[in-house]
């Protein structure tokens, strides 16, 4: 049996990335030609999740007022109107958050903020979050 080369005691490997922050956490951000599948943001998810949860709550009559809920779930009311907003987005962007498929400036905190309740002013509103033509 034939031996071939050493094997080197270390390697050195370099991968250009950037550290950014999203929802919270921190993530890694390849360049621009490197495409990773992305994987959605669970702080995203999670907001989406409960604000469609709250929303079915109230439609279902088990609770009446914000007030109420929010005393439930242990947080201020004030807070629980702006994620109950999410139910609002337009349903390409609600899928969009759901698949991974958002830029990154796309954040819980941005979200958060007041934006048009009609869904074509959500679609003018898109290339203020970046220039990929992603939201």
């Amino acid at each position: 049996m034939t031996r071939g080369a050493p094997v080197p005691d270390t390697v050195t490997l370099h991968v250009p990335f950037r550290i950014v922050k999203r929802g919270g956490r921190k993530e890694m951000q390849m360049p621009d030609r490197v495409r990773p599948e992305r994987t959605p943001d669970t702080t995203l998810v999670k907001a989406l999740a409960r604000a469609f949860r709250w929303k079915r709550m109230f439609e279902s009559g088990e609770f009446a007022t914000i007030a109420e809920l929010a005393e439930r779930e242990g947080i201020a009311p004030s807070y629980m109107t702006r994620v109950l907003r999410l139910t609002l987005l337009a349903p390409d962007m609600v899928e969009a958050i759901l698949d991974g498929k958002h830029g990154p400036e796309i954040t819980l905190a941005r979200l958060l903020e007041p934006f048009p309740v009609e869904w074509a002013h959500q679609q003018d509103r898109r290339g203020q979050f970046g220039g990929s033509g992603r939201w």
